[in-house]
């Protein structure tokens, strides 16, 4: 089984886009632009390390390269079983299944970063991980502290964040490093995210997520706020506003993937942080990043040598490897072919509709159980269309 996982803030690195100029997936970027009306091709490619700090633009400019490095993975007709992501990672987990069109996603994750640079600005906050010592030990160094620190992330085994008011980090650092830490490291962000002080930032984002169609994801989503999976559409409104203020279960996430049967964790999007964590968690399992074009060449051959495999169930709806979802290849409006509807039996290559003068084709063969998108619908880039039931082992 294979998970696709995607990276959170911190992650994002100065000219990370420039591999992609030249791709066609770069397209995503345009869209992004106008969704948000903010210059995302400038962050990819301008923006210095300073102000890609910033979270208005950390979070922006990291989703867009997930989505571009998942668009072009998915153009090679590579699919997976599940998918998780990292605090904002969870809006890219949750455009890659489909559960938020991407527009509506561009869209949220800028009032996300937003609101939360609001927050941080009017509550200084930092964050920093503590290295080598067990879980419990880090929450019990922050309950010893006075003053506002919490666990922020639980990551991997000997890896917490914390965070909170820049006093109080450091006293619960100096604890945790007198109980046995190895290290107390700051990280480059603006905030203490994933706690209480980002309170207004939760309210302000549950009027944003009110205002958008969430759709039950293609495939589960292990969820932040309590490791576990989620297919379900109407839970994920006040997960998404949860996760502000909770800590980041990534740990506890990995562990349901890995007892859900997944063998194979991919991260796509800027850096390899995912990808050390899951060989840190699971060092049996086979853990990989793709951030670049040459990248997915990599990921290629590893899936070659992997053999099919049906996946156990994670909850929610009977989804399996069997079932494939037709997307858009660009934005536009959606026009279905004669003929086409449930039931119907389709071959590689098949036209099921047009979007903007493109054809929509089938990357597989199998029988339309359901057509996704309403005739004369504007469609974005990469938005499923179309759900096809495949053979087996196709």
């Amino acid at each position: 089984m294979l998970a696709f996982t995607f990276p959170g803030q911190g992650s994002q690195q100065q000219g990370m886009g420039e591999p992609w100029t030249a791709h066609e997936s770069w397209e995503l970027v345009t869209e992004a632009s106008d969704a948000c009306g903010r210059d995302v091709a400038a962050l990819l490619l301008e923006a210095d390390a300073d102000e890609l700090r910033h979270t208005r633009n950390s979070q922006l400019s990291t989703f867009v390269l997930s989505m571009v490095v998942l668009d072009a993975v998915e153009r090679t007709g590579a699919t997976f079983s599940c998918a998780a992501g990292h605090s904002l990672g969870e809006y890219s987990a949750l455009t890659a299944t489909g559960a938020l069109a991407y527009d509506d996603a561009v869209r949220l994750v800028a009032e996300r970063g937003e609101a939360m640079q609001v927050a941080a600005d009017e509550q200084e906050g930092t964050m920093a991980a503590v290295l080598g010592l067990d879980d419990n030990l880090v929450a019990e160094a922050c309950d010893a502290t006075l003053g506002d620190v919490w666990v922020a992330n639980y990551n991997a085994p000997g890896q917490v964040v914390i965070a909170g008011a820049p006093d109080a980090v450091a006293v619960a650092g100096d604890e945790a490093k007198a109980a046995g830490a190895k290290r107390l490291m700051g990280l480059p962000v603006g905030g203490a995210f994933h706690t209480p002080f980002m309170q207004p930032a939760r309210d302000r984002l549950r009027k944003a997520l009110a205002e958008v169609e969430i759709r039950a994801p293609s495939v589960p989503v292990v969820a932040n706020v309590d490791a576990q999976p989620r297919a379900d559409a109407d839970e994920w409104r006040t997960l998404l506003a949860q996760q502000l203020t909770s800590p980041v279960l990534w740990r506890a996430s990995l562990h349901a993937l890995a007892d859900a049967g997944v063998t194979t964790f991919v991260e796509l999007g800027p850096g390899k942080v995912l990808t050390g964590m899951t060989k840190r968690t699971h060092r049996g399992a086979t853990s990989m990043s793709v951030g670049t074009p040459t990248e997915i060449d990599t990921l290629m051959e590893t899936l070659a040598t992997d053999a099919p495999s049906a996946p156990t169930v994670l909850g929610g709806e009977n989804l399996y490897v069997t079932e494939r979802l037709i997307v858009s290849p660009c934005a536009g409006i959606f026009t279905l072919s004669a003929g086409v509807g449930d039931g119907q039996q389709v071959n590689v290559g098949d036209v099921i509709g047009h979007v903007a003068g493109e054809e929509v084709r089938s990357a597989f063969a199998g029988t339309v159980m359901g057509i996704m998108a309403v005739e004369g619908e504007r469609v974005t880039a990469r938005q499923p269309v179309a759900w096809l039931r495949t053979p087996a082992g196709s």
